[in-house]
């Protein structure tokens, strides 16, 4: 293949990626203003129950009644995680063992990537999307939570964008090549450049100090980068180029959310230990 035909298959791919994108952008702005929080909540469960199934496949691509079984166990997790996380503190003890975890998975990603097992996978998909689905939901029960959702998604989806070009543009060193070739050192620090300029403006917007929530946005953007890896080993483990087909140019569940299911809990543990956000939550059908 010629650089002039690669070039021309990339541009196909961004293409559709940011067509696919545009959609999906305008069906979560829907979701998020014009209907009441138990939709957005449901989209969320949907999400997570779904991430579920392209997990179970990490597990055994071929035992359906296996799959069905893990997606239940995610779904009690989901339950029975937000129950505990309506304690006083509950949420906080959740989402700081959730960031122990995410230090676990880079050193598995970075030190032992051929380590792992359907019963490592299994314990794994647990840790990485219940966390996720406790923190949206818990960021759209707030008051003002349909901005602060949207702001949560849109500084971590910037450190997509930035690694995304940074690295086409500068990548020379890479950062995990037994896991994911394509990352590089030079796409991290464009991703949490973007994401530092994100947290910069919606700071100012909700009028937060710009500061930490600018530390707490690039912490976001670091972590989001171990939940990417996270899902690439997982992949690159048992053979999977893609974890789905839902999303033309994208994927499936899990390969749009990977980033947000390091990056989003980090980023409300974050406001939460900044007293930014301590509203009590609200009744789901308030």
């Amino acid at each position: 293949m010629t650089e002039a035909s690669r070039s021309a298959k990339r541009f196909v791919g961004l293409r559709q990626r940011v067509l696919t994108a545009i959609v999906l952008a305008v069906l979560l702005l829907a979701i998020l203003f014009a209907f009441p929080p138990v939709f957005t909540m449901l989209l969320i469960v949907v999400a997570i129950t779904g991430g579920a199934w392209e997990w179970s496949a990490f597990l055994h691509p071929d035992r359906r009644r296996l799959r069905f079984a893990y997606v239940t166990l995610v779904a009690l997790g989901l339950y029975v995680a937000w129950q505990y996380a309506l304690a006083p503190s509950g949420l906080s003890w959740l989402l700081g063992l959730t960031a122990v975890w995410w230090v676990i998975a880079l050193g598995w990603v970075m030190f032992a990537p051929a380590r792992g097992g359907s019963i490592a996978a299994a314990i794994a998909g647990l840790l990485v999307l219940v966390p996720a689905g406790i923190a949206l939901i818990r960021l759209r029960l707030e008051d003002n939570g349909a901005w602060l959702l949207l702001f949560a998604l849109v500084v971590v989806m910037a450190a997509d964008v930035g690694a995304y070009f940074a690295g086409h543009r500068f990548g020379r060193l890479r950062l995990a090549p037994q896991v994911s070739p394509g990352k590089s050192w030079e796409g991290v620090i464009g991703g949490v450049g973007a994401s530092l300029i994100v947290g910069g403006i919606g700071a100012r917007l909700l009028g937060w100090p710009a500061a930490p929530v600018m530390l707490l946005a690039a912490g976001a953007a670091a972590f989001s980068v171990v939940g990417d890896l996270t899902e690439s080993l997982m992949k690159r483990q048992t053979g999977l180029k893609d974890s789905g087909r839902l999303f033309p140019g994208h994927g499936g569940v899990l390969d749009r959310f990977d980033s947000l299911s390091a990056g989003v809990p980090i980023f409300v543990l974050g406001l939460l230990e900044a007293d930014l956000i301590s509203a009590p939550v609200r009744r789901v059908f308030e």
